[in-house]
């Protein structure tokens, strides 16, 4: 009778903080939104769009710091092995630059495009804002260009600056880039006092998935490219890829649900 009594209180007490916190609205929100969907779908464009793209900005480099290798190999926490293994199979030569045909060029800038475009659609869908209009195109060619210079910048900043210096740096650009994008994207529909929530968590999730990709992806890695050969490895990293949508997205969600419900009472302009 006792434990009977228990297990009711404590199922009160769930149920109470459940209701309380709003939970169920954020989970609604992001089936609506077909929030792994739209990873999958961030997870795609980057692949055939950022990699080459920060893979020529790489060969470019008049530092020659490592570039998008370095960047990877960092964001996914990798090290040892697993670490070469990416390496070996993401370093370009420097001549990719003069290798790269006219025609490469053009579709390199049309998928780019369409990957700042996926990311406006998301936002402007989390924010239930119409889509804006195409001569916008160059808000999400300049939001590119922007996020191209940010991770350029956590390559250096990684070599350049240490310990507790270094994690300040990346998580104050990190934070003013991902508040701005959406600023930017948004056209300034909405208020930056809004946004900021968003930003935060989303650097928040980048930083929770670094460490899973550090204790799963690492001999994930390892074991991939020894049974399947570079395949198993880009397997990796386009999961890995879908984490970060996963986080962009769900981040900017989780952000106005919480302006909407723990900040004031509406997160309108």
């Amino acid at each position: 009778m006792i434990a009977e009594q228990a297990v009711n209180l404590i199922r009160q007490a769930v149920h109470h903080v459940w209701d309380r916190l709003k939970t169920y609205d954020l989970v609604r929100r992001g089936r609506e939104l077909e929030l792994m969907h739209r990873a999958l779908g961030f997870a795609t464009l980057a692949l055939v769009t950022l990699a080459p793209l920060l893979i020529v900005v790489a060969a470019a480099d008049p530092l020659a710091h490592g570039g998008f290798t370095t960047w990877l190999v960092d964001g996914m926490g990798l090290s040892g092995r697993s670490a070469h293994v990416v390496t070996d199979i993401t370093t370009a030569p420097r001549k990719v630059i003069s290798a790269t045909s006219v025609w490469g060029g053009i579709l390199l800038a049309v998928f780019g495009v369409s990957f700042g475009g996926s990311v406006q659609n998301g936002y402007e869908r989390i924010w239930n804002l119409p889509p804006g209009p195409w001569h916008r195109i160059w808000r999400q060619a300049t939001w590119l260009i922007v996020l191209t210079a940010y991770l350029y910048q956590e390559v250096q900043t990684r070599l350049a600056l240490h310990g507790w210096l270094r994690v300040a740096v990346s998580l104050a650009t990190g934070v003013l880039f991902f508040w701005w994008g959406q600023r930017f994207l948004l056209g300034g529909q909405v208020r930056w006092r809004d946004l900021l929530p968003g930003a935060l968590a989303t650097v928040v999730g980048l930083i929770g998935l670094r460490i899973f990709s550090y204790l799963v992806f690492t001999p994930l890695i390892v074991s991939n490219a020894v049974s399947y050969g570079p395949l198993g490895v880009v397997l990796v990293l386009e999961s890995w890829l879908t984490g970060v949508g996963f986080v962009v997205y769900g981040g900017a969600l989780f952000g106005r649900w919480f302006c909407e419900h723990h900040w004031r009472p509406r997160a309108t302009h």
